[in-house]
């Protein structure tokens, strides 16, 4: 009795170890074949697999710059969407006078909710898009309590509308014109368990998990790759409320340095991944634990990262 008790229990350790390392090594692995094992004059460039023109939302700062501009140096022609038409006109010129590749901008200010896509998918229409880069996001620390409505409708529209509204268009525009492209909806590390004190955001991308991996199989016959983008701590403007997060270090790159290794992967052709190696070692360790016990490591993160003034 004794020796089928534990054999049972040997049984499901395997079995819970086999699941464990397949999450934490199909991306890996995926990419060691592409990269070492596949014959390298057969790699295709990323122009060559999805075609010259993507579009990147959220891109006059932080990763969709970064994003952009790497694009760019692929020799991707890119649209510019955001906000702040001073900073994309600026970002523009930047990236023209690098890549020589063509731009173009798209003011879209995506807190407005439901009303502005009308007109951004008429500016969309017009332009040969095979690449459509959802990067569009915020999200401040703080308790649930702190926040009034206006500030929850802001980062529900942000977060959530945009990602789905603009998947459900780039998705039925590139199923009808039989575009073999890619969706790249970026995420966050905090996707995979709750996130106390930053409640909103990190609710909003487990959404944005959920959503995307639902998406992967509903437009992988069609050929169209949909990739969940989910970055750990990156030295970005959505993490200010913090010195020790914005000194960066070896798990948390410069916007720059994470962009590079992200399109990268999205060239590879992954379809879930954190972007970056040093976060495939973070995540590989801190998914050893449970969800429960992950959320009480992050409260008392946030506690010693958070500067005084934020809390």
């Amino acid at each position: 009795m004794v020796c089928c008790v534990s054999g049972f229990l040997t049984l499901i350790g395997l079995y819970a170890l086999g699941c464990y390392l397949y999450e934490q090594l199909r991306t890996p692995f995926r990419l060691l074949k592409v990269r070492w094992i596949d014959d390298s004059h057969k790699r295709q460039s990323l122009k060559e697999r999805f075609g010259s023109w993507a579009a990147i939302t959220g891109s006059s700062d932080g990763i969709g710059k970064e994003y952009a501009k790497e694009l760019a140096r692929q020799g991707i022609n890119v649209v510019l969407i955001a906000r702040n038409e001073e900073k994309l006109q600026k970002v523009a010129k930047e990236i023209e006078n690098e890549s020589k590749v063509e731009t173009k901008i798209i003011i879209a200010d995506f807190a407005k909710g439901i009303e502005i896509y009308d007109q951004l998918e008429m500016e969309l229409d017009q332009l040969p898009i095979s690449i459509f880069v959802n990067n569009v996001g915020m999200g401040l620390p703080g308790p649930v309590f702190k926040w009034n409505r206006e500030d929850t409708s802001v980062i529900l529209n942000t977060n959530v509308v945009a990602v789905s509204e603009l998947s459900r268009y780039f998705f039925h525009r590139m199923k009808v014109a039989k575009i073999k492209g890619a969706i790249v909806n970026v995420s966050s590390g905090v996707e995979k368990q709750p996130a106390p004190f930053a409640s909103f955001y990190g609710a909003s991308k487990a959404y944005t998990r959920s959503f995307t991996v639902a998406l992967q199989f509903e437009a992988a016959k069609f050929g169209i790759l949909v990739q969940l983008l989910s970055p750990n701590f990156v030295v970005t403007k959505i993490n200010s409320y913090s010195k020790r997060i914005m000194s960066g270090g070896l798990f948390i790159p410069s916007a720059e340095e994470y962009a590079r290794s992200a399109v990268n992967q999205l060239r590879d052709g992954v379809d879930e991944t954190p972007g970056y190696i040093w976060h495939h070692v973070q995540n590989a360790v801190s998914e050893m634990f449970t969800w429960r016990v992950r959320v009480v490591a992050a409260v008392k993160l946030f506690a010693n990262i958070v500067d005084a003034k934020d809390k």
